[in-house]
């Protein structure tokens, strides 16, 4: 007779920086890890790490939905959302509502979508007023995501990531690549994450399944970008250039960029450590920079 495979199994749509930061974690924890990519390149690197890659993107729903989601015990949905929604729900709603024996099931969204307070703090209870586009489609994906919980049953929890970095995507890279500056915009203050500590709430979540929750996942430290990247250059050994203002800096910014410039908020974070149990690994940006200087 043969035993049934009890092994917990992750499929995640996205396997971008923080989902694969997750994956390699459950991979070696003894999971059982599969999701989508959109090119054969990136398709190869999973396999390469022991996971089941298919490609998927906005144009490219996958090839057999339902063989590739059978057996899925867990469910990540980490693929941006544009004007025309969410993709993953938009191409494969109907799949994933059909899923049976699904314990969790998360979706990655942002702090954005509370938009900007002038500088005071915001919880998971507080109202959501996204001042970009890029917040409006998380603001609507979310609340698609969580239909899925009323609708169909499904055990949907939402992650609002603030700023992630993490080894490849700091503050110390900037520096070193010579793109980082440090620009003065008095009282405007970032929230961040640590890459393995998006992991780890992921985690200790699916450990304590609560369908319907809502989880902000930022360090302890609010603090502005220019003390970030003031700190970067001091852990290199280089002296930082001086200020730059804002109003001289924005000049040459991005669209993109400049939006994460128009909020300012402080973003609160106790739900995951009281209702999850989590500790943090870097409760601040300085922790987390020092890590990443050493692990090279």
């Amino acid at each position: 007779m043969t035993v049934p495979d009890s092994k917990p199994r992750l499929f995640c749509f996205g396997l971008g920086y923080s989902a694969g930061r997750l994956a390699r974690q459950l991979l070696a924890e003894g999971w059982i890890v599969a999701g989508t990519c959109q090119s054969p390149d990136r398709q190869a690197e999973l396999t390469a790490l022991g996971i089941n890659a298919v490609i998927f993107g906005p144009d490219r729903p996958l090839a057999d939905a339902p063989s590739a989601l059978s057996g899925a015990t867990h469910l990540l949905g980490s693929v941006p959302p544009d004007e025309n929604g969410d993709p993953v729900l938009a191409r494969h709603g109907s799949d994933i509502e059909a899923m049976e024996g699904v314990s969790w099931v998360g979706y990655l969204s942002s702090t954005g979508v509370y938009g900007d307070t002038g500088g005071k703090p915001v919880s998971e209870d507080s109202d959501v007023n996204p001042t970009s586009d890029r917040g409006r489609y998380r603001t609507e994906a979310e609340a698609a995501w969580l239909a899925l919980a009323s609708d169909h049953r499904l055990p949907v929890h939402v992650f609002r990531l603030a700023g992630i970095y993490g080894p490849g995507r700091s503050a110390l890279d900037q520096v070193r690549a010579g793109r980082a500056k440090r620009i003065d915009k008095p009282g405007h203050m970032f929230s961040r994450i640590h890459v393995d500590d998006i992991a780890q709430v992921l985690k200790a979540s699916m450990d304590r399944p609560d369908p319907g929750a809502v989880y902000n996942v930022c360090d302890d430290e609010p603090a502005a970008a220019a003390d970030v990247t003031a700190f970067a250059w001091e852990l290199l050994g280089m002296d930082p250039p001086p200020l730059q203002p804002f109003a001289e800096a924005e000049k040459e910014m991005s669209e993109m960029a400049l939006s994460f410039w128009r909020d300012n908020r402080l973003v609160d974070n106790r739900r995951i450590k009281e209702e999850l149990g989590v500790s943090l690994f870097y409760p601040d940006y300085r922790a987390g920079l020092r890590a990443i200087l050493e692990e090279g």
